[in-house]
């Protein structure tokens, strides 16, 4: 994407405020080394506990959690307490998940698909949504516009590609046949700043 950028504009924010969303061109950073070992020491944290259940609780309003495919696994917690698949682009997490016989490969699509903290992280991110057969559930910090996203902490060019405001986020997911039946704020509410959670389910 970068090559067809105006001079000047190859490292920075672009963002629309009619589609309420924001993409940055930065190369994405390297998921390799010790990436999973860092995720798993935070999920074996009061935290990491805390935020398992309450993703677990949400996916159980609206689906059987063990039917779901976990993209982007952080420590595992998810998948080992759901009883689901998962994949993730770091090969250490895929042999752990290959190891408990959880592995499934994403590229396929798959009726329901979660993505706490790793929809922003995705350059593809619409070839993921576009796979998914019913349900997309969904946490990540969203933004009120653009200069409240590069003020807020979560703002990592690299780390983070894509930024939406609440209203793109929805907007994103109903251009691509998903409409948005929960939001809640239960992440920010256990400490995660400005954290916010979606289940978006496939009408079209």
């Amino acid at each position: 994407m970068t090559h067809a950028l105006p001079p000047g504009l190859t490292d920075c924010l672009l963002w629309s405020d009619e589609l309420g969303m924001g993409y940055h061109p930065r190369q994405p950073m390297d998921y390799t080394g010790p990436y999973f070992e860092k995720y798993q020491q935070l999920d074996a944290t009061p935290m990491g506990a805390a935020l398992t259940k309450a993703r677990v609780d949400m996916v159980k309003r609206h689906v059987d959690p063990s039917s779901v495919l976990d993209i982007g696994i952080g420590g595992g917690r998810f998948v080992e307490e759901a009883r689901c698949y998962g994949y993730d682009v770091n090969e250490q997490a895929n042999a752990w998940l290959r190891s408990k016989k959880a592995f499934k490969d994403a590229s396929y699509g798959w009726p329901s698909m979660t993505f706490w903290d790793s929809l922003e992280h995705i350059p593809n991110a619409e070839a993921f949504v576009r796979k998914i057969g019913q349900w997309a559930f969904v946490s990540m910090p969203v933004y009120k516009d653009q200069a409240d996203c590069l003020a807020s902490k979560h703002f990592k060019p690299g780390e983070h590609l894509h930024y939406w405001s609440m209203r793109g986020l929805i907007g994103w997911f109903a251009r691509q046949g998903f409409g948005c039946v929960e939001i809640n704020e239960r992440e920010s509410e256990l400490g995660r700043e400005g954290i916010t959670s979606f289940a978006f389910r496939r009408y079209a």
